[in-house]
């Protein structure tokens, strides 16, 4: 998808029961957003599995996180 999809797609998508695995997981290859709301929006955001950017930037954080935690760790 070229262009950016407008708020009732991404509405659409986002309440859409299929783009939801076991409830829990989006995973949508068409929604750009690499991390979306949650099902219930005030609990955050989540990340979109669908898209390879989102993976890429949860890993990193992932990997972020264990590296900080071992540095704090060893004080």
């Amino acid at each position: 998808m070229k262009n950016k999809p407008d708020k009732e797609i991404l509405d659409r998508w986002h309440s859409d029961p299929s783009n939801w695995k076991w409830g829990v997981f989006y995973y949508n290859k068409q929604d750009p957003r690499i991390f979306p709301p949650k099902r219930n929006p005030s609990l955050g955001w989540t990340v979109n599995f669908g898209n390879t950017k989102s993976i890429f930037v949860f890993v990193l954080l992932t990997i972020g996180l264990i590296v900080v935690s071992s540095l704090l760790s060893r004080r």
